[in-house]
């Protein structure tokens, strides 16, 4: 069985109002039923498990129904890191044999079937693969206010999600962490620690993470634009 743990147990806070950057609604939905919505689709995920808020959880289970989400199978709460609140979804796997484990951010709702499946077929092949996209800027290296290096930009990759891991790779890469750590910004990083090689699948440009007002109105044109 290959599961999907969505990450959304964040507060928004670079959002701004009352409600968590989750439930901000785009195009008239909420953002995290439009990003549950392409692994609902994804005939390769087969159970879907969503971290949210611990104020939110019990509702969210008639929102579920009430979008037709078949295959979200458990709704529990977040920590109070990242880290913690995808080792809560991971703790809840109840599957005596999961296989794939694939990690997606609740405010990436453009991410596609595809993509994801494609993620976690290289993790079957790779045991751990995640999705990536090219970087378009020059990145400069700085310290103390100037600049060390230029990075090659041919050689660098944004790192999106899905992240996609072996069930038994990702428990292990977990019991080595320390999940109050901030620099765990996402799990490969928590892979890459135990010298393990991570592979890529280089994904689209439309995967953006909603994370302030400006990237809500993108997200807005971006749907008008996909329903066109």
């Amino acid at each position: 069985m290959n599961v999907a743990i969505i990450a959304a147990a964040g507060q928004g806070t670079r959002m701004g109002g009352k409600r968590a950057k989750q439930f901000v609604e785009l195009a008239g939905t909420p953002i995290i039923v439009h990003t549950l919505n392409p692994f609902e689709q994804c005939e390769i995920i087969q159970e879907i498990i969503l971290v949210i808020p611990e104020r939110d959880r019990v509702g969210f289970l008639e929102i579920g129904r009430q979008y037709g989400l078949r295959k979200l199978a458990r709704i529990v709460s977040g920590g109070t890191t990242r880290a913690g609140s995808v080792l809560r979804g991971l703790e809840a796997i109840s599957s005596p044999t999961p296989e794939i484990v694939a990690i997606h951010d609740g405010v990436r709702p453009f991410v596609t079937a595809e993509e994801i499946a494609q993620t976690v077929r290289a993790a079957e092949v790779n045991d751990a693969a995640i999705l990536v996209a090219p970087a378009t800027d020059t990145i400069k290296q700085v310290k103390n206010g100037t600049i060390v290096k230029t990075l090659q930009r041919a050689d660098l990759r944004h790192a999106l999600t899905p992240q996609c891991f072996r069930y038994s790779l990702l428990k292990r890469a977990f019991a080595r962490a320390d999940v109050l750590d901030p620099e765990l910004t996402d799990e490969s990083l928590l892979v890459e620690r135990l010298g393990v090689k991570v592979a890529i699948v280089e994904g689209g440009s439309r995967n953006i993470k909603i994370t302030r007002p400006e990237d809500l109105a993108m997200a807005e044109i971006m749907f008008k634009e996909i329903r066109s």
